[in-house]
């Protein structure tokens, strides 16, 4: 497969969905893009520019990973996550932030949050470039969403903060292993990973989801490469539908991946 026939594949894929759909993918030199600058709710892909701002702060010496951090009953929210299942008082850092990565968890990232600060984490937004994110509320705040404070992302922006994370110079080498090494444990699958083959390649993703909003993006590593990929889809009625594209947009991927190293193997 050529990357002229995966952009026509992808383009199909999104022409067919049934909301407001944006991609940004990265690979082997190549971008493609699909309205990437449009703005949409980040849902849970605001964590990831909230760890790129822990890390750093860790990093400096402003916060410590082992610190422990004290969770009281009325710190616990539903929705993802297992803290609101867990008889615990107190966690360290670096479990909270392993949480809000790995199992999404709402109430680990607000206990970061008043920890690292918004304004903290919105100048890190800044200082990667990603131009059209904002956090202007905690998780689950839906009060926040009624009064106009909600949280944003463009796929461009997203494709950045992954990037930055790892290839970047916002962090150091070990914090970059960090970062990858959450995402790589991510235990929301159903997505871009669905149809990915496991022996070609490593991927590190996370989702996001709201009413009617699906998203999903990652770090896709095969061989020495690395592919950066970013699917938003919002206003859907139906949010199945919006999985099943983000799903065959993995696939295809897939399939490009599986072309390109047969390639390199016969060369």
């Amino acid at each position: 497969m050529t990357i002229e026939e995966l952009r026509e594949r992808l383009l199909k894929e999104l022409a067919g969905c049934k909301g407001r759909a944006s991609l940004f993918l990265e690979i082997e030199g190549e971008i493609i893009e699909v309205n990437s600058q449009q703005v949409y709710q980040s849902a849970s892909l605001i964590k990831l520019p909230i760890l790129i701002e822990a890390l750093r702060q860790i990093e400096e010496g402003k916060l410590q990973k082992d610190r422990l951090v004290t969770i009281r009953e009325s710190d616990k929210i539903g929705d993802t996550g297992v803290l609101q299942a867990m008889n615990v008082k107190q966690l360290p850092v670096e479990d909270l932030l392993s949480l809000m990565i790995i199992v999404s968890d709402n109430s680990a990232t607000n206990l970061l949050i008043d920890l690292i600060g918004i304004n903290s984490i919105n100048s890190t937004l800044s200082r990667v470039g990603m131009k059209n994110s904002i956090l202007q509320r905690k998780m689950l705040d839906f009060d926040a969403i009624q009064s106009g404070h909600d949280n944003f992302t463009s796929a461009a922006d997203i494709a950045l903060c992954l990037k930055e994370a790892v290839a970047g110079g916002a962090l150091n080498k070990q914090s970059k292993n960090t970062f990858f090494s959450f995402l790589l444990q991510q235990q929301f699958k159903e997505k871009l990973p669905f149809y990915l083959d496991d022996a070609l390649l490593k991927i590190g993703n996370k989702t996001g989801e709201l009413p009617g909003v699906e998203h999903d993006c990652g770090i896709i590593t095969y061989g020495k490469k690395q592919a950066f990929i970013v699917v938003l889809i919002d206003g859907l009625s139906e949010p199945d539908s919006g999985k099943t594209i983000i799903r065959q947009i993995g696939k295809h991927i897939n399939r490009f991946i599986t072309s390109v190293s047969t390639k390199s193997n016969h060369m």
